[in-house]
């Protein structure tokens, strides 16, 4: 997914290796999501190739509104997402909106920096580019992030494993006495907040599904566990386990 013209048709062809979709330097040429199979080291992939979305300002056509919806309806069917972003173009404030969609799907999300080939480079170019991009997108500290060009090919046969391996960590399972464990020591390391004189108290985790992996928190009082724990504890689960490429989420509930 991205903005028009980042490059995603280009993208999937680099990525199948043939001229499967249409690639213009037209804005709006990819109208509708269109599924892709295809195989890599033998592991199936189905890959969605979608219209650019723009700012809805800009969404003047009634066909362009269902080339997004349908842009939207693929990132819901999907366990990975690639979001593009133009090197060349840089960040802009539409790339933050279009990542945020998939961020708030739940989906698995590896970021894309596009048409690395085109931009100048010094040996600080790739650090300065991820640091902006860590700094613009906070919310995906988790997603790994992948400099290439699709039309030299640069990089683009690193994908297919990354994808799998997100794919993987989206729906980790751990189970309760192992997710326990890690709750006993992050607490034992950081005591829990207090507020009003009332200490919260989490009794104990278990995980409720994948894809997102979702954990619910048994606590005392459900008013206690402030956003920051929230945060705090998922970065426990980060340092302990694999969930590179996904959110995790938490969700607090009162112990009867």
């Amino acid at each position: 997914i991205g903005r028009p013209n980042v490059g995603k048709s280009s993208l999937v062809n680099a990525i199948l290796g043939e001229e499967r979709v249409i690639v213009s330097n037209i804005e709006g040429t990819t109208r509708d999501a269109i599924d892709t199979r295809f195989t890599d080291d033998g592991q199936a992939f189905t890959i969605i190739d979608t219209a650019g979305i723009r700012k809805r300002g800009k969404i003047w056509e009634n066909t362009e509104k269902y080339s997004v919806l349908r842009a939207q309806s693929a990132i819901e069917r999907s366990a990975v997402v690639l979001v593009l972003i133009d090197a060349e173009a840089g960040i802009r404030e539409q790339d933050k909106h279009v990542a945020g969609l998939a961020h708030e799907a739940g989906r698995g999300v590896i970021i894309v920096v596009n048409k690395w080939d085109a931009v100048h480079k010094d040996t600080h170019s790739m650090k300065k580019f991820t640091d902006e991009i860590r700094s613009q997108f906070q919310y995906l500290d988790y997603a790994p992030i992948v400099f290439l060009s699709a039309k030299t090919h640069q990089r683009v046969s690193t994908l297919p494993a990354l994808i799998k391996k997100v794919a993987e960590n989206h729906e980790r399972r751990i189970t309760s006495s192992t997710l326990n464990d890690v709750l006993l020591k992050a607490v034992a390391t950081t005591p829990t907040p207090t507020s009003n004189g009332k200490r919260l108290r989490v009794y104990y985790m278990t995980q409720v599904k994948s894809g997102p992996p979702t954990f619910v928190a048994f606590v005392n009082n459900v008013d206690l566990m402030h956003f920051s724990y929230q945060r705090f504890l998922v970065n426990q689960l980060r340092a302990a386990f694999d969930f590179s490429g996904t959110p995790i989420v938490i969700v607090p509930r009162q112990r009867k």
